[in-house]
């Protein structure tokens, strides 16, 4: 007999054993059921089983709820649903939580989502299973309240979209603000051109009608037929004289509002506007004076000037380069302004720009102030940015000056004159005396490809008491250098065509160890060393240059020891 066969006389204990079984088996059942009815009172959650039944919109459109608890009122709004239709809670909505629910008990498929229980509205985080078998037609509900954080997020969102939106209409009014710039400019000078057609247009029509009226008075007032003509002629001058009148109101200028003004402040204020002007491809530097005198100008219309000409830098810069924006006090003498039309000698506060783009060729260079001129494509350019650079300074009683040279960039120097409390009397007391003509003796070999510049030079040097030589480029430059041992200068252009004013240089110390070398260019002096032309320690000499700055630089570099 093996041990699974029980004697007739164990199965009274095997009974006892069997019932104490069971009872420990129902405790167990007591106990869960008493633990999920703890759970089901107080979770956070809000909890449903729904049964769905067949309706009036077919079968299974509609469902009733079996079962809640208490948190199905703290989430969702809506007490007492047990026994509730969807359609009789919620009308409006309840295809929706239809349709949803009843894909989730024909599917077997569980879900989770969001929705807005409209009625109430409260934003619910679900997650809805089926409750098996199938036939019972039951789905479990469990949700939460996210109100507060679907609020918070929306307002996010909205806050990203009006940020976004913010962002766009300043950059919009960015844009209109630089076209009503570029507007304003253009009108005026087209203001000032028109004002002065209009005003000599007029005073041609003035003897036009009164000739007119002296023949009729005169000579044919006993003329009907002559009458007529000049009658028709007297219509079409009043016709123009009207139109002429029309174009000298729309010439009418904004007068300067001009006040003491620190031109390295200026610039600096400027940095943030310049940078987004330029773009990311243009590096700009800044090399203010220090002692920098102050001016006496309406810094709105410098602010202006400034950004034109660092646009119109940037636009020969397509490629990138460097923007450099430099501050000197500047002294213009009697011999320098001599050769400039309406230049008064005297103090002034510089500002130059200098850019390393594309440079401009003689021809355009005559031509750079002239309104309407440009050498962009349609569309990029008016013409009229260097046009409002020199009004302004012509109108504050300055004065502005452009180097360049084809592939080497530009230079554009604007003099404005210096604030001083007795202004006559400072500028007569501070007005450097002229260079006596016999402070040298020895030859000096002037290198210089532009004649009118090669020729001042000339003149200048003569004057200071030098020997002088001149040469067209640097191929002339060394005949004459080989031909002439007594040359103890070369005094050379830095940017020449053929062989430039550095290539000349080396040449010539090759074979003439020791020989000084002065540079002159017409790039400010900063700009040059910094964009790499000149290597630093050579003695330069930036134009344009009075007959002092001549005669110091000249003597400096002669008399220094090697």
């Amino acid at each position: 007999m093996t041990d699974d066969l029980r004697q007739p006389s164990d199965l009274p204990a095997a009974a006892a054993t069997s019932e104490g079984l069971s009872e420990a088996s129902a405790q167990r059942q007591s106990n869960d059921l008493a633990q999920f009815q703890t759970l089901f009172e107080r979770m956070d959650e809000g909890y449903c089983v729904i049964e769905f039944i067949d309706g009036p919109h077919g079968p299974l459109s509609d469902y009733v709820h079996v079962l809640a608890n208490p948190a199905y009122y703290a989430n969702a709004g809506i007490a007492d649903v047990v026994g509730q239709k969807v359609r009789e809670m919620v009308p409006a909505e309840a295809d929706a939580w239809v349709e949803t629910y009843r894909k989730v008990l024909l599917t077997g498929i569980p879900v989770r989502f969001e929705r807005e229980l409209e009625r109430t509205g409260r934003y619910l985080e679900l997650s809805a299973f089926r409750i098996d078998p199938v036939e019972r037609r039951q789905v479990a509900v469990l949700f939460q309240d996210v109100t507060r954080r679907h609020r918070a997020d929306q307002e996010l969102r909205e806050l990203n979209e009006t940020l976004e939106r913010r962002v766009q209409e300043e950059v919009e009014q960015r844009l209109r603000t630089e076209e009503a710039l570029r507007q304003s400019q253009k009108m005026e000078a087209v203001g000032q051109l028109t004002g002065g057609i209009a005003h000599d247009f007029n005073n041609m029509l003035a003897v036009v009608v009164s000739s007119l009226d002296l023949l009729a008075r005169k000579f044919l007032k006993d003329d009907p037929q002559a009458m007529r003509y000049v009658d028709a002629a007297r219509n079409g001058t009043q016709r123009a004289a009207q139109l002429t009148q029309r174009l000298l109101a729309f010439s009418r200028q904004q007068p300067l509002r001009p006040e003491a003004l620190n031109a390295n402040r200026l610039v600096a204020g400027m940095s943030d506007l310049l940078r987004h002007s330029i773009g990311g491809a243009i590096s700009l530097e800044a090399v203010q004076a220090g002692g920098l005198w102050r001016t006496h100008a309406d810094p709105n219309q410098l602010e202006s000037a400034i950004l034109n000409l660092a646009v119109n830098a940037r636009d020969a810069m397509p490629d990138g380069g460097r923007l450099t924006i430099e501050t000197a006090n500047a002294h213009l003498d009697e011999r320098y302004v001599a050769e400039q039309v309406g230049v008064l000698p005297g103090q002034y506060v510089m500002v130059a720009v200098t850019d390393t783009g594309s440079g401009m060729t003689p021809d355009v260079l005559a031509r750079a102030f002239d309104p309407f001129f440009t050498t962009k494509e349609v569309g990029r350019g008016t013409g009229l940015g260097l046009s409002q650079v020199y009004g302004f300074v012509k109108q504050s009683g300055g004065h502005v000056k452009i180097y360049s040279e084809p592939g080497q960039g530009t230079t554009v120097k604007i003099y404005l004159p210096r604030l001083l409390n007795d202004q006559e009397e400072e500028i007569e007391s501070q007005r450097v005396p002229l260079v006596s003509a016999s402070q040298g003796q020895e030859t000096v070999l002037v290198v210089e490809d532009e004649p009118a510049v090669r020729a001042s030079s000339v003149d200048a040097l003569t004057e200071l008491g030098y020997r002088v030589l001149e040469a067209d480029g640097g191929e002339a430059g060394l005949k004459l250098l080989d031909s002439h041992p007594e040359i103890a200068l070369v005094f050379a252009d830095v940017v020449m065509p053929g062989m430039n004013g550095r290539k000349l240089a080396d040449e010539a110390r090759r074979r003439r160890p020791g020989l000084k070398v002065l540079f002159t260019t017409g790039y400010s002096r900063n700009a040059v060393v910094h964009n790499g032309v000149l290597d630093p320690g050579v003695d330069l000499l930036g134009k344009p240059f009075t007959l002092d700055e001549l005669a110091a630089a000249v003597r400096a570099v002669l008399d220094r020891a090697d």
